[in-house]
Formats: structure tokens, sequence, C-alpha cells
């Protein structure tokens, strides 16, 4: 995990670059920053060093990996890699209701709330689908 972690960092450096050059480009074609872009830029450098550090921070927790040998072969990340859903509609609920509270913000105060609601029994929903069903263990 740590070369995908110390790639994330690098992408995170040349987005910094990336977007220091913009603000002075568009300063100098502008006579003022443009903030829309710029921000946008920054929270790509953001996105990309917290990207960066969890997979660092999880490579050092969790150890080396077959990825990070130079020499490993393929079949050394064979094995059990984790618990997958076999399939789940609580996503689909989730989304749903975050889109009932987003277009309660159009349509009144009283959606957005009902849709709050919906959201946090979704969730409850998706956290806790495998203690109870089919699938508790």
């Amino acid at each position: 995990m740590k070369v995908q972690g110390w790639l994330f960092l690098l992408c995170g450096l040349f987005f910094a670059g990336v977007d220091i050059a913009y603000w002075f480009w568009t300063k100098a074609a502008t006579g003022h920053g443009e903030p829309v872009g710029t921000t946008a830029m920054a929270i790509s450098v953001g996105f990309a060093f917290m990207v960066g550090y969890y997979l660092m921070f999880t490579a050092r927790r969790i150890g080396p990996q077959p990825e990070d040998d130079k020499q490993a072969e393929i079949s050394d990340g064979a094995g059990e890699i984790g618990f997958f859903s076999p399939s789940s509609w609580w996503p689909l609920f989730l989304c749903l209701a975050a889109a009932f509270a987003f277009a309660g913000f159009v349509f009144g105060f009283w959606m957005f709330l009902i849709g709050v609601f919906l959201i946090v029994m979704a969730m409850i929903g998706f956290v806790f689908q495998y203690y109870r069903g089919n699938f508790s263990h």
C-alpha cells in the first residue's frame, strides 16, 4: 500500500503546483485570481493528500504487502481479501433518501426534515444489515 500512498501524495504535490500556477496565470490575465477554479483545485489537493495519508497510515499499521515487494509474484497476493456484501439494497435506499432530502431545499423545509429522518433510518439499516436475517452471524 505504500506505493499507492506515495502515488496519491505525489499527485497532491502536482495538483498544488498546478493550483499555484493557475492562480498566478488567472491573476496576470484578469488582474485578480479566479476563485472558483483555484478553490476546486485546492480541494483536489486536500483530497489527494487525505487519501495518500490514509494509505500510508494503513500500510504502516498492516505491514508490508505483496504489491510493495518488487520481486513478488501474482500468487503472493492470493487468499482471502475480505468480506464483500453479496447483495444489499441499503445503498439504493440511502441515495433515494438523500435525493429526497436535497429536494427538500427546493420544495420546503418540512420535506428536508423528512429526508433527514429517512437518511438516518437508511444509515441504521445499512450499518446493521448483517445483524438480522439471512446473512447474520
